[in-house]
């Protein structure tokens, strides 16, 4: 027996609704060929590495996130959170892949294959294997033992059931059966350690096999990264300490509801914001005469990221003596400030261009859908999505 969702009220309804909506609108802002898609692209990819990492301990700046995605060399040492995220990064580019492929399958080897991809690092957590016995889990900050998984024989199972569920035609939403597999994959908790990443990376490969949105895009392991203290609650909260399948989920399932409406309003922000900015730059750099593509650079260094030589050659797709040559016309031109030495020089934004930024910059706050439904269809129309609460009259075509 499985965790098993709940039927859906009418306000979870509408949120889901309202979750599909602002998809589909950037889905249709996504599909129009644009220069710094890919930056948008790399960047949240990297968000989301780097959050799901975050959650357990592992933290590395976003340039570093940067450079994991990249395949690139960090700025930092490497240390134990660099081969974490770029385990990680592994195993979340071989789920990309997967999203596509037809002949793709889920299984418990699939599990164990992700499994390995993260924690393949370190052999003594037992990589690509199921825990040997008891797991415990702890609050690290109080010391308190909050859950304790099902016994050991339970553990295969319980998994090939979950493998079961997800494989089984529903009528459910795919983001409530996305919902479902990462809760019932953390309560089963299969794995020595690395379970919450497992969870987070087979929500986003359940999503990405829907194919509403590209799978980077329909990701919510930024935002869990950002409320990590909220996260561990509501789990803790629906597992009650230990394997209580039997328990109520929709805590859950709202939680993870608010978490993909905020990280979708969040995405049209940020899509709006570095189509704004990416204008602007333009005129900035065809004002002094330099090219196109060394918007990308600029429009990096704007959004707070350190530029590189490698990662500006990849984006810009130019060779190594085209990327030094451009980069060097930018910092005399006063949009790029040097920092370092030959190989380990770096760029940063100037002051003009941080206030093009601070210029285009719209507010971050985004409300929550189940509190305050009204200012979150105002955020949702800001994204250009026309929401439809109850007892609201159907917009004019």
């Amino acid at each position: 027996m499985l965790f098993r969702p709940p039927e859906l009220d009418p306000s979870e309804t509408r949120v889901v609704g309202e979750i599909e909506q602002l998809r589909e609108s950037l889905t249709y802002a996504m599909g129009q060929p644009k220069r710094w898609f890919g930056l948008l692209r790399r960047n949240t990819f990297a968000r989301n590495v780097r959050g799901s990492n975050t959650i357990e301990g592992y933290n590395v700046t976003k340039d570093d996130a940067v450079a994991a995605v990249e395949d690139e060399e960090p700025i930092d040492p490497k240390d134990e959170a660099w081969m974490a995220v770029t385990g990680y990064r592994a195993a979340m580019t071989y789920v990309l892949q997967k999203a596509e492929d037809p002949f793709f399958a889920f299984s418990p080897e699939l599990l164990k294959a992700l499994h390995f991809m993260m924690l393949g690092y370190d052999l003594s957590k037992r990589p690509g294997r199921w825990r040997p016995g008891p797991i415990f889990i702890r609050d690290e900050a109080t010391g308190e033992q909050v859950y304790e998984g099902p016994p050991m024989e339970l553990v295969p199972g319980l998994v090939a059931e979950l493998i079961e569920d997800i494989g089984r035609p529903s009528d459910l939403p795919r983001v409530i059966q996305a919902a479902m597999a990462h809760l019932n994959l953390v309560m089963i908790h299969p794995f020595s350690d690395g379970n919450g990443r497992m969870g987070r990376c087979l929500q986003t490969l359940v999503l990405a096999r829907a194919g509403v949105l590209a799978p980077i895009f329909s990701s919510i392991e930024e935002y869990l990264g950002r409320n990590t203290r909220p996260y561990y609650d509501v789990l803790a909260a629906v597992g009650h300490g230990a394997w209580h399948p039997e328990r109520d989920s929709r805590p859950w399932i709202r939680f993870c509801l608010t978490a993909h409406f905020r990280q979708a309003v969040t995405l049209a922000r940020r899509t709006r914001e570095i189509q704004k900015l990416c204008d602007e730059l333009e005129v900035v750099v065809r004002r002094v005469r330099l090219p196109e593509r060394s918007v990308l650079a600029l429009a990096d260094a704007a959004l707070g990221y350190k530029v590189r030589n490698p990662t500006y050659r990849k984006a810009a797709d130019v060779t190594d003596t085209v990327a030094s040559r451009d980069l060097l016309a930018l910092v005399k031109a006063g949009l790029l400030e040097p920092k370092g030495e030959k190989r380990g020089r770096l760029y940063t934004a100037s002051e003009l261009v941080l206030d093009i930024r601070r210029k285009i910059a719209e507010p971050k706050n985004v409300p929550d859908p189940f509190t305050e439904p009204e200012e979150a269809t105002k955020k949702a129309a800001a994204a250009g999505v026309n929401l439809v609460l109850p007892g609201m009259e159907e917009p004019t075509p």
